[in-house]
Formats: C-alpha cells, sequence, structure tokens
C-alpha cells in the first residue's frame, strides 16, 4: 500500500504537517501540486496520478487499484481488505457512506444522516442491481488500475479527473460505466454488525451545507445534462432522470410551502370573518389524499432506513428535520441555477470548497470518553 497526499505549493503549514504525521513512514508520497491553490479536487486528483505514474516507472511495478478519501473522513478498517477482495471482478467498487450525527448540529449537519441512509441503503443498492452506471461518493471508492488509464486516454487532457467539473466523482463513475467497466456498490456488515463504510462530519452551519449542496446539483443537475447526456442504457436513462431531478424538487417544494402558507392564511381569514370556505371538488379531494399519503409514506422510509443505521430515535429526529431538508434544498437549487446560469455567461462555476471543523475520529473519541 501507498499512501498519496497532495498539498498546494502555496500551503506549508500542511506540508509541513504532513511530513510530520508521516514520521519517515516510507508508504506514504507527499505530492506538491505545481500551482497555487485552491483549486478543484479533480485537478488536485489529476496531479496525485501523474504522481502515481512517476513511482511506477521508476519501480517497474504497477499498481492495482486506486482507492479515493478525503482527509476529513475517516476509513473503515474493515475497508482495505473488502475493496481488495471485490475489485477483481470490477473496474469501480464503492462503499457507502455513513455520515456522524452531530450533537452540536442535530438540525443541519445530522440531516446528512438519513440522506446517505436512503441514498446508499437503497438507491445505490437498486442502480447496482440494474447494471445501471454507478456515481462515486468521491469516498470508499476502489478504481481498477485499467479503467484510469483507460479515462485518461479517452479524456487527452491533464489526467483521468475532470477538473474542470464540479462534480469529478459524479463524473467518474459514469464515465468508467460508459467505457464498458463493471461497477459493484458493496454492503456488508462485520460480524458484530458494524456497516463497513467511510465515516464522515459534515457541515454544521446552514451557509455551508447550502454551499456544499449547491455545488452537488449544480455539477449533477446542470454540468452532466451538458456534459454527459442521457445513455443508451434504458436503467442508465431512468437513474440520470432521479439525479436530476433536484431543481425541479427545489421548486415544486417551495411552492409547495408557499401554497402551506397562503392556505394557512385563507383559514386564519375565515375564523376571523373575513370570507367564506370555497368548496372542494371530488378531483382535488382525491389528489390531497394521494399527496398525503405519498408523504406518510416516505416519512415511514426515512424513518426505517435511518433508524436501522442509527436507531429509532435518530428514526424519529430524521422525520422531525424534513422542514430543515427541504429549506436547505429550495435554497441549495436557487443557489446551484444562479450559478449554472452565470457559467452560461462566460463566468467561471465556483468550487465553494467545504469547511470542515470536525473529524470523525475526534467526535467518535469525545463521544466514547464521556
Amino acid at each position: 500500500m501507498r499512501l498519496y497526499i497532495g498539498c498546494y505549493r502555496n500551503d506549508p503549514k500542511t506540508v509541513e504537517a504532513v511530513l510530520d504525521a508521516a514520521n519517515g513512514d516510507p508508504r506514504l508520497r507527499l505530492v506538491i501540486h505545481g500551482r497555487d491553490g485552491p483549486s478543484t479536487k479533480a485537478d488536485c486528483l489529476n496531479r496525485l496520478y501523474r504522481g502515481l505514474e512517476e513511482d511506477e516507472r521508476r519501480s517497474g511495478r504497477t499498481a492495482r487499484m486506486i482507492v479515493m478519501h478525503d482527509a476529513e473522513d475517516m476509513v473503515d478498517p474493515a475497508a482495505l481488505n473488502l475493496l481488495d477482495n471485490e475489485i477483481g471482478a470490477a473496474a469501480l467498487v464503492q462503499l457507502p457512506v455513513l455520515p456522524h450525527p452531530l450533537p452540536q448540529s442535530r438540525w443541519i449537519a445530522s440531516h446528512y444522516c438519513e440522506e446517505f441512509a436512503e441514498a446508499h441503503g437503497k438507491a445505490m443498492v437498486v442502480r447496482d442491481a440494474l447494471g445501471a452506471g454507478l456515481p462515486t461518493a468521491g469516498v470508499g471508492c476502489a478504481i481498477a488500475r485499467s479503467a484510469l488509464v483507460a479515462l485518461d486516454r479517452k479524456r487527452k487532457s491533464d489526467g483521468p479527473f475532470a477538473s474542470e467539473c464540479l462534480t469529478e466523482d459524479y463524473e467518474l463513475g459514469l464515465g468508467i460505466s460508459a467505457l464498458g467497466g463493471r461497477s459493484r456498490f458493496v454492503r456488508c456488515r462485520t460480524t458484530d454488525g458494524r456497516l463497513v463504510a467511510t465515516r464522515a462530519c459534515f457541515p454544521a452551519r446552514l451557509d455551508w451545507a447550502v454551499r456544499q449542496k449547491a455545488r452537488w446539483v449544480h455539477g449533477i443537475a446542470f454540468q452532466s445534462w451538458d456534459r454527459l447526456g442521457w445513455g443508451r442504457h434504458p436503467a442508465d436513462l431512468w437513474m440520470r432522470l432521479r439525479d436530476r431531478r433536484g431543481p425541479m424538487t427545489a421548486l415544486v417544494l417551495a411552492m409547495g410551502y408557499l401554497l402551506l402558507f397562503l392556505a394557512t392564511l385563507g383559514w386564519l381569514g375565515r375564523l376571523a370573518g373575513l370570507g367564506t370556505e370555497l368548496p372542494t371538488s371530488p378531483a382535488v379531494t382525491l389528489l390531497l389524499g394521494i399527496n398525503v399519503a405519498g408523504f406518510f409514506w416516505r416519512v415511514a422510509w426515512r424513518f426505517a432506513f435511518t433508524a436501522r443505521e442509527y436507531g429509532w430515535l435518530e428514526g424519529f429526529r430524521a422525520v422531525l428535520r424534513i422542514p430543515v431538508t427541504n429549506v436547505i434544498a429550495i435554497m441549495a437549487g436557487r443557489r446551484a441555477l444562479t450559478g449554472y446560469v452565470a457559467s452560461l455567461w462566460g463566468r467561471s462555476p465556483s468550487w465553494d470548497k467545504t469547511s470542515h471543523t470536525v473529524h470523525p475520529a475526534m467526535q467518535i473519541g469525545a463521544e466514547t470518553a464521556r
């Protein structure tokens, strides 16, 4: 195993921290980017990839697989062995991401728990079963060396990762699928029932969460529309349609909350004797009934998927957080749309690097100590 850590040339403090942590371990490679930061994650990954190629030429040995992780996430102890076992039959292997609920941010940071519990407990499992392309999470994923070589040759650019894309991890997974590589999403538990997954702490502030999700919506719903098209396989077409529903979902949610607000005003006005209630047609009554049933159906599954990983208490919190989740989605959708429109007029899209203040290892350690 070799560990490649990328640093910018104008960030000497991080370079010093990496060297101190390495303590002379020969398995670690510090790769310093030849340009000032910050830039996109894909730009850094391409520099690391070239560093890997240099090592391979010098040693005469070729890597079997490349595993991607972010420095702010915690690698599962069983992850490397599991990825090593699975990569022989696939070009891409993705493990689940398990956000860590933060007691200091029950409403903002912890709302990622239910989103990933559903996405990586249901949606990705279905994609795997259908044989559709799997977008990677950018962490907890292994790529066969030959797949990156093929992507590099296809791009004919600065490397296999799309440095001009805001969601290079999404494009990476679908790009491997487009080249005919098989993708696997692997959910596996240890003997004590622990899910083998990448633990992560997500932004605890509203503005940070909105910026992060706006980048995801911009990259997945807008940029990929232009860059990747719709795919030919029916399963891929359906899944890409689902992936790109974010802006429409935000619009529908905004209209729904506006309607709820106006309906409440009308009800208060009738109580005050300022108007009379209009009769509701059977069709509207049926439609309302279907919507209410659909809402409770979604609530039940949100509770179930969250409770499976975090317990019933966090499952109930996930239900209570639904309005917060929806408001963040609305704000992120608006920000993504304005950013995309600006890019059409020639403005470069903003990377909006996510701020991280807590590492899951520190958080879990502190909670265990208490």
